[in-house]
């Protein structure tokens, strides 16, 4: 028998068991070897015998698996954050733009409000302005410069304007401090009272001026002041004189 024994088979593919060594080989005419020799030689089966295997040899399985090439998880992964941060970008462009939509509606509005309040105060002086001019001119206030001159019934009667009487208003006024003081700058009272309104004591008339122990028009000014805030016109403070005795 020689060393090596070659069996033709019919298959396409030749098993080919070298010392112990078990590979596959693609040719067009292929057949079965048997190594001679030691443990795993195997008897060659006679002439038109097919070569079969037997289950004691190792079972050869084909794995139908494409295996992913390599970098497609680094470029799906890559792929997906790209597409992530697009996504991203877009929607900060957008919340971006809402942002610039709402700050300029809200900075039209305030525009506006603040037009329509410069407006309606301008409407308003100028109503003012218009009724100032038809009131008149003895009704309309005065400073006291400008009265300081003349008799004290003089300076008062021209003082009424600024305190928003009416002229007629002297005829309470008159007959109120002339029996208080008889219009005297210097007239003063045991009790303390002092000048023509009889402030008591004479002092808190130096809120009028640092004059009044001799000036009639700081006296009378300070004496329409407190008639203002205590009766409310001369003719009030008239009627609490005449049904009291002091006003």
């Amino acid at each position: 028998m020689s060393r090596h024994l070659k069996i033709q088979c019919s298959r396409s593919k030749a098993i080919l068991i070298a010392a112990g060594a078990l590979s596959v080989a693609t040719a067009p005419a292929t057949g079965v070897t048997w190594t001679s020799g030691g443990a795993s030689a195997r008897t060659a089966p006679s002439a038109g015998q097919t070569a079969t295997t037997t289950s004691s040899l190792p079972r050869l399985t084909v794995t139908d698996r494409l295996d992913r090439p390599p970098g497609t998880i680094a470029y799906q992964l890559t792929s997906d954050t790209l597409a992530e941060r697009t996504y991203q970008v877009r929607a900060a462009q957008s919340s971006y733009a809402v942002a610039q939509w709402t700050a300029a509606r809200q900075r039209a509005t305030t525009q506006a409000t603040q037009a329509a309040a410069v407006a309606r105060a301008a409407a308003k002086t100028a109503a003012t302005a218009a009724q100032t001019s038809l009131v008149p001119a003895a009704t309309q206030p005065q400073t006291t410069a400008s009265v300081s001159s003349g008799s004290p019934q003089q300076i008062a009667r021209a003082m009424l304007g600024s305190f928003g009487w009416s002229s007629s208003q002297f005829g309470c006024l008159d007959p109120l401090w002339a029996h208080e003081s008889g219009w005297s700058v210097t007239a003063e009272n045991p009790s303390g009272a002092y000048g023509i309104p009889q402030a008591l004591p004479g002092g808190k008339m130096a809120s009028a001026g640092p004059d009044w122990q001799t000036d009639a028009a700081t006296q009378i000014k300070w004496g329409l002041e407190y008639i203002k805030h205590t009766y409310g016109s001369p003719c009030a403070a008239w009627n609490h004189e005449q049904a009291t005795g002091w006003y």
